[in-house]
């Protein structure tokens, strides 16, 4: 079952995700690309794995640029769940 981590939690498991952080309770991480269709392709791979973990990201798109915003809804915040989605998308750039 998940929960909902703590802030130290949070801060203990950053660590292993370093280019993330922490904005408006949610992980964070910003990725610029060459041009958009780099970064829609970013977007396609990222979605794939999403929908094998049934997780999905809260994420935006402008030209060259995906802001991509992890956190679990039905535990009111940052859970397992995102650290896992987040070490995964790192590993796709």
């Amino acid at each position: 079952m998940l929960k909902k981590f703590t802030t130290i939690e949070i801060k203990e498991q950053i660590t292993a995700i370093p280019l993330w952080k922490v904005v408006r309770g949610k992980l964070y991480r910003e990725f610029v690309f060459t041009d958009f269709n780099e970064a829609f392709g970013f977007m396609i791979k990222v979605a794939a794995i999403a929908k094998k973990m049934d997780h999905h990201p809260e994420w935006s798109n402008v030209y060259k640029k995906v802001k991509v915003y992890l956190t679990t809804h039905n535990v009111g915040g940052i859970s397992e769940l995102d650290f896992k989605l987040a070490h995964k998308i790192d590993l796709l750039v």
